[in-house]
């Protein structure tokens, strides 16, 4: 009966919670980052692999697969392994999950798919991390000094923080529909980083664009591959409807 329970507990919150994850308004990455920009995902594997890699496995890509973004095997060696590793081995990091576990309290997460499985009816995934990135802000409540606006009591640090620099977050209130007052909480840069603003949403935008390269390497290659595949189709079928009415001629 317990688990009877449960159960429906769970089928009528799961409406609510889908609702609620419509309502979360999230930074649309740039229009101007796009899936074909070599130099984007060029400059977003650089920060991945100097930033994130630390924690942060990707462990179903490969080293060699960053040839598809226009780099050499020299180039990938020389710039982008830092370890005794080889080329067309898969990207890895060294930390124990059990370490990770009594470190941050829970083991970081593989980042390969991190893009898709983050798409929600709120927004894209790609957006989703956008916002994570720009969502940062100093919390002396936290044990690692560091909250963020879209993922509350998040066990990870800001570790670009040096780049964006130190923002916090503040409350004030402002006037509503209807006479009421509302509380709005809005984000602000205290101590500046090593980047300006918009040089930051700029580098953010472009690990997010290798964070979604990353979930789908192919993903370009298939949409091209679609088109002509659709072109042929409609050629077939041109002749195909042309053969039909050739056969069906003298019924007709």
């Amino acid at each position: 009966m317990k688990n009877v329970k449960k159960l429906l507990v769970v089928l009528f919150a799961a409406p609510a919670l889908a609702i609620a994850a419509e309502e979360v308004k999230l930074d649309r990455l740039p229009p101007d980052v796009r899936p074909n920009d070599l130099i984007s995902l060029q400059r977003g594997t650089q920060v991945y692999v100097n930033y994130c890699l630390n924690c942060h496995s990707a462990a179903y890509m490969r080293y060699n697969r960053l040839q598809d973004l226009g780099l050499s095997e020299q180039q990938i060696r020389d710039n982008l392994i830092f370890t005794g590793v080889k080329v067309g081995d898969l990207m890895k990091i060294a930390m124990d999950p059990k370490d990770a576990r009594e470190w941050f309290g829970t083991p970081p997460p593989d980042l390969t798919v991190i893009a898709r499985s983050r798409a929600s009816p709120a927004g894209s995934g790609a957006d989703w991390l956008y916002t994570y990135l720009r969502g940062f802000y100093r919390d002396p409540s936290r044990p690692t000094g560091w909250n963020n606006t879209l993922f509350p009591n998040v066990a990870m640090p800001h570790v670009l923080w040096q780049l964006q620099g130190e923002q916090a977050l503040k409350s004030e209130e402002r006037a509503a529909p209807g006479g009421r007052k509302e509380t709005v909480h809005k984000l602000v840069l205290e101590k500046p980083g090593t980047l300006s603003p918009v040089e930051y949403d700029r580098l953010a935008a472009d690990l997010v664009n290798f964070l979604v390269y990353m979930g789908e390497p192919a993903r370009q290659s298939r949409i091209e591959l679609g088109i002509y595949v659709l072109l042929l189709l409609g050629v077939l079928f041109v002749l195909a409807y042309a053969l039909k009415k050739e056969y069906w001629k003298d019924v007709h």
